[in-house]
């Protein structure tokens, strides 16, 4: 007994000592938000306190003293999404996370951002790279001289930058300016749909695509080029013997392999513009409750926790000439500019415009020596130019390290380099595929006019603020205390040759100079709104009327959500707060809407085919996380598509295209059309049939034989995904923040789900990354909210701590001068 007594004691302490350990280690990784710290590299203290609402508010006598202490505070409160953002944009995921995120690091070197970035950088004022330099000197700060322990990701995978950051080398001002480029890059491309459409037309003629992609309503074809036929003659396709592997599954490994395959999927739909979306909608003074502007903006993008943004103010008079700002709103970790909010004066809002600033080049290869490409002739005899070359060098952890030889034309890199779906589709031996993109130019002024937009006090000098922005091109919605409303889209956009019949929509000939770019739309010729109507909204619709003479592109969102607003806006003489909310919440679609009849007359002899038809029968369109008939129709939309155009394509090519690409406009047309050429020669009737009867095995499956209890909620959570963690089954319950939600594409609250995603087809991925109302009779009545917390680090309470209000459709103030403060800290020299 006494041996069994001191073996329980043994193990009582052990199990003390290690949760003590524990304990300290969570205490320990917090940040310091009261007190005072000294942070070499200031010229003057810096006040950062956090109001009621979570919104940090850095303060300091000058410009660069606040810059600094806001890279502080973001390596305080998002080390490791700083981190893991460094490593995306330096190609350099691999060495922490072994050969799953090889081909991601590939795409990045190949595309060259770390190059690019470095070229804007070079070119940037004085007053810019002053403001990049001290934000990456706080960063490196609080890693060189590090009073908090590290995330639980760093000690996961065996990090520690702290030798970096005493170089000075951790993250340096050309990150910054690189992860502009990766917004870039996640919300300003369509080189996805130009290889998709090349993809399809392996097995479609070319009117059959144009049925898959159809134009933007009352719009005619973009290109008129025969594209399927241009393709044959060219005999541009990869042999079926000898194409290689799309190598898109997840390599052997362990939880390593597990953690990067999130990674390598998201990479996978970069140059896929659909669902990117956003909405942003202004009201006048005549059409507000308090007589001045209200402005409402939700960008939408990919959920991620913690989230995308971090709110803060940041405040600081002129100083040697460096000019002071007062502004609050949205910033994003990694740069020191608020992005997203307003000053005492003015306010604005972004939504993606989506105009084709990418295009796809057809480099075809000497046969002769295959170091040399095609490029124009002023004869029919064909001209060769050596590719541009370079190395890179990539570290991959437990492996040897892989050098990749980068190519460049003279268009821009060849992404058919890359392993994947692209270079598996074309012959390498005789093609390559070049990306001209507008944001790897040298002269891209997104952080001159962020840094501008920041000292804004009316929207003439934030218009002009926004003159210097390059990409991706935006829909700036504005409001000041004047009552002047107003939109213009911002941003570079190419111009292309009178003789170009294929406008981007595909990939065109390098070596036909009329499909070269011939110089960029002036700023005063993009799309603008003045207000006249009162009100003004976009949705990532089309953005300009049918007699605007120039082209930006034709993949539009559909309109439903923009009409929708339009129609609320309409619907009250007079908006407020509470309206916005209202509108901020709107779960009506109209693309369910539309379909709903030819679900509604569908036959089903399953068990539970008459009670889902019942359920049907009342159904408005509204998708409310309760509905049992929003549940239906989306799973028997999504098992539509699967065979009606699954079965055309084939299904390697149909699921390569699928999931955040719905197809939708396409199946509208077949089911209006009762288009035999895709359903069969019996009509779309037994197609719609079937798909119904799958529909409802998959739902008996998975919520029961009680269609009363079906709930679109339970199979539509909004995931905040944490990169890499997400994917190990053991880690991602603790690391990612789920919330139940009503919506779908195509509603305002907006619930972007990708059907490709296995384990949760319909999970809302793609949403509000944050809504924000401002007030411009009185700005502190403000509000914001997002999708987690402040806070990165998934120890801290204020992680998650925003979700339920973000589901709920509720907000925070957004204050310049707060009623409280939850904490102070200073920051001394």
């Amino acid at each position: 007994m006494r041996w069994i007594r001191r073996l329980v004691l043994a193990v009582l302490f052990t199990g003390l000592l290690a949760g003590s350990v524990a304990s300290l280690y969570v205490l320990r990784s917090l940040p310091t938000m009261d007190g005072q710290l000294t942070l070499t590299g200031l010229r003057h203290p810096v006040d950062v306190r956090r109001d009621e609402g979570d919104v940090t508010h850095v303060v300091g006598s000058d410009p660069r003293d606040v810059w600094m202490a806001l890279g502080y505070v973001h390596a305080q409160e998002r080390t490791w999404q700083l981190d893991f953002n460094r490593r995306v944009m330096r190609g350099r995921l691999s060495e922490v996370l072994g050969p799953a995120t090889l081909e991601t690091d590939i795409l990045m070197r190949t595309l060259g951002i770390r190059q690019a970035a470095q070229a804007q950088y070079d070119r940037l004022p004085e007053e810019a790279r002053a403001a990049l330099q001290a934000y990456s000197a706080g960063v490196n700060a609080f890693h060189a001289d590090r009073r908090q322990a590290l995330s639980p990701e760093f000690l996961l995978l065996g990090i520690d930058p702290a030798q970096e950051a005493r170089a000075g080398t951790y993250w340096d001002p050309v990150d910054s300016v690189g992860w502009s480029l990766m917004m870039a890059l996640d919300l300003g491309g369509n080189w996805g749909n130009e290889i998709a459409r090349l993809s399809a037309l392996q097995v479609l003629d070319t009117d059959r695509l144009w049925e898959l992609f159809p134009p933007y309503p009352g719009e005619k074809r973009a290109a008129s080029a025969d594209l399927a036929g241009l393709y044959r003659s060219l005999d541009i396709y990869a042999p079926a013997t000898d194409r290689p592997s799309a190598s898109h599954q997840t390599p052997p490994g362990g939880w390593l392999a597990q953690a990067g395959q999130d990674v390598r999927e998201w990479a996978a739909e970069l140059g896929n513009i659909e669902g990117k979306g956003s909405n942003n909608w202004v009201v006048g003074a005549e059409r507000s409750v308090s007589g001045k502007p209200l402005l409402a903006n939700d960008p939408h993008l990919g959920l991620s926790a913690p989230a995308i943004w971090y709110f803060a103010r940041l405040k600081a008079p002129t100083v040697d000439g460096i000019e002071g700002m007062d502004v609050i709103g949205a910033t994003l970790p990694g740069t020191p500019f608020v992005v997203l909010g307003r000053t005492d004066g003015v306010a604005w809002g972004f939504t993606n415009t989506g105009p084709d600033v990418q295009d796809v080049f057809i480099e075809a290869i000497d046969p002769a020596d295959s170091s040399r490409y095609r490029i124009p002739s002023p004869d029919a005899e064909p001209r060769w130019q050596g590719f541009d070359t370079r190395e890179e060098v990539i570290r991959v952890k437990g492996q040897a390290d892989v050098v990749h030889t980068v190519r460049h034309t003279r268009h821009g890199p060849v992404i058919s380099d890359v392993p994947g779906r692209t270079r598996s589709l074309i012959d390498t031996r005789r093609y390559a595929l070049a990306l001209r993109w507008t944001a790897l130019d040298a002269d891209s002024g997104n952080v001159l006019a962020t840094l501008r937009s920041n000292r804004a006090q009316s929207v003439e000098a934030l218009t002009e603020a926004f003159r210097e922005f390059h990409a991706p091109m935006q829909n700036a919605l504005m409001a000041d205390r004047s009552g002047r409303i107003t939109f213009k889209a911002i941003g570079k956009v190419p111009v292309r040759h009178p003789d170009n019949d294929i406008r981007g929509v595909a990939p065109s000939p390098g070596w036909d100079p009329r499909y070269d770019w011939q110089g960029w739309l002036p700023f005063d010729q993009t799309p603008e709104d003045d207000g006249r109507r009162g009100w003004i909204a976009t949705a990532n619709q089309r953005v300009h009327g049918p007699d605007y003479p120039h082209f930006l592109t034709q993949d539009w969102a559909p309109p439903y959500r923009q009409e929708r607003i339009e129609a609320l806006l309409e619907a009250s003489p007079k908006h407020d707060l509470l309206s916005f909310q209202r509108l901020h919440g709107d779960l009506m679609s109209h693309a369910t809407v539309r379909l709903l009849p030819f679900l509604r007359r569908t036959k089903s002899d399953h068990p539970l085919g008459r009670q889902a038809l019942h359920a049907l029968e009342d159904f408005d369109g509204q998708m409310r996380v309760d509905s049992a008939a929003a549940l239906i129709y989306s799973v028997w939309i999504d098992e539509l598509t699967r065979g009606v155009i699954g079965q055309r394509l084939g299904r390697e090519r149909f699921e390569g295209l699928y999931g955040k690409r719905l197809f939708r406009s396409a199946i509208e047309g077949i089911l209006e059309r009762d288009d035999s050429d895709w359903c069969g020669d019996a009509g779309c009737g037994p197609a719609s049939s079937d798909a119904l009867h799958r529909a409802l095995v998959r739902l008996e499956r998975e919520q029961g034989s009680d269609v009363s209890a079906w709930r679109w909620g339970k199979a539509h959570p909004a995931i905040s995904v944490h990169r890499p963690l997400s994917n190990v089954k053991a880690l991602a319950p603790w690391f990612e923040v789920r919330t139940d939600t009503g919506g779908d594409p195509f509603t305002v609250n907006v619930g972007q789900y990708h059907l490709d995603k296995v384990d949760a087809p319909y999970a809302n991925r793609h949403a509000a990354s944050l809504r924000a109302v401002y007030d411009l009779a009185d700005p502190e009545r403000s509000v914001f909210i997002y999708q987690t917390g402040q806070s990165g680090n998934v120890f801290s309470p204020r992680y998650r701590d925003m979700a339920r209000t973000w589901a709920d459709v509720g907000y925070r103030s957004l204050k310049l001068s707060p009623d409280l403060w939850i904490s102070q800290l200073k920051l001394r020299p």
